[in-house]
């Protein structure tokens, strides 16, 4: 089978990245050759025997520049290569002409409708710019889907959002989500104090962008008051964060550990008791399935995308990210039984042997496979 893949990256250390990684490394091992048509590309994948065309935009700072000169170079060269392939692979945005299958980790149309759009949040140039962004991109993501013959939502949230917004039929699309690397985010135990966390203590963990209030710190801090005796790590970066602030306000600064953006993270989550993400907004939540693979138990909201993954076993589900006593009483509940805890992460072990990056790779083979009748 010959597959033509046209991403921006191919790499570990980004979300879209890595499983854009992981797809070619085990369709490769299935014998198929591979033309990666992106920007950034590990040396890891190329060793495989890969074929990379470049398509490395000039402009790197303005990210709406760049994903407009990649698409405007990679329409035609695709067309002038089509014959070449049996499958041609987009990813959003990056290709708008005919193509046999595209996958959606984000939907900018319904981005821009949220209440937590920094075009709603921000009044000055940074709003400016990210309603510019978005408005542009969901133009380009239209045309994009119109012209794919298939569509893999990473998500449930991204599948309902590509049919309600955008009209894209459900018989066209198949939802694939994200996966985690289980020799990477496994159970175990970690040395807390050479983490830089506190010891001998019930210790949540909440990671992701702290910049804004889109992924519900906020309402975490606020529950924290009335969890007493849990501490709670924060895993992101720290500069122009409002949340230092509103800790200290909140006279809870001496339980909440803002550890800045760090890439052991997985190390961070199996010294962890369990995970706490109530998102506002999420399209598809990568960190999920690596706190599953890690063994903690979860809170999580309906809103997150990815919260399919997290059931009654493996963990809690709100229904309403705003209410904070819905939010306190779920982290005391997991405070308060160290058993269930243990239970609950045995749960969310075995719960993630079904999202590794092996069995997600290989739906997306067996997608491949049907798609090109093979």
């Amino acid at each position: 089978m010959r597959i033509a893949v046209v991403t921006h990256n191919v790499v570990r250390g980004d979300g879209q990245g890595r499983a854009n990684l992981e797809i070619v490394r085990y369709a490769r091992q299935q014998g198929a050759r591979i033309t990666l048509i992106s920007d950034r590309v590990d040396d890891e994948v190329l060793q495989d025997g890969v074929e990379w065309i470049k398509i490395q935009p000039k402009i790197r700072s303005n990210w709406l520049m760049h994903g407009t000169e990649f698409l405007l170079k990679a329409n035609p060269l695709v067309n002038r290569l089509r014959k070449d392939f049996d499958i041609i692979h987009a990813y959003g945005g990056c290709l708008t002409v005919p193509h046999t299958l595209n996958t959606s980790q984000f939907v900018h149309t319904a981005w821009l409708k949220n209440a937590m759009h920094p075009s709603r949040t921000n009044k000055g140039f940074y709003g400016l710019y990210q309603s510019t962004y978005s408005r542009v991109n969901s133009a380009i993501e239209r045309t994009s889907y119109r012209n794919a013959r298939f569509v893999v939502p990473a998500s449930n949230t991204v599948r309902r959002e590509l049919h309600d917004e955008l009209g894209v039929p459900e018989s066209k699309m198949r939802v694939i989500l994200n996966g985690a690397e289980p020799t990477e985010f496994h159970p175990g135990t970690e040395d807390r104090g050479a983490l830089g966390l506190p010891v001998g203590v019930p210790l949540a963990l909440f990671a992701g962008d702290i910049r804004t209030g889109r992924k519900n710190l906020d309402s975490v801090l606020k529950a924290l008051v009335d969890a007493p005796g849990l501490h709670l790590a924060v895993v992101g970066k720290k500069a122009e964060s409002p949340f230092p602030a509103l800790a200290e306000q909140l006279g809870v600064a001496g339980r909440v550990h803002f550890l800045d953006f760090r890439r052991d993270i997985a190390a961070i989550m199996r010294a962890c008791d369990f995970f706490v993400f109530p998102s506002r907004y999420e399209a598809c939540a990568l960190v999920l399935v690596e706190a599953l693979s890690s063994g903690l138990p979860i809170i999580t909201a309906e809103t997150t995308g990815g919260a399919e993954v997290v059931t009654p076993k493996t963990g809690i589900r709100l229904k309403d990210t705003e209410d904070i006593a819905a939010l306190s009483a779920a982290m005391r509940e997991l405070t308060a039984s160290p058993e269930r805890l243990q239970q609950m992460s045995r749960a969310a072990h075995a719960d993630s042997a079904q999202y590794t990056w092996e069995k997600i790779a290989s739906a997306y083979y067996t997608l491949y496979q049907e798609l090109a009748g093979k």
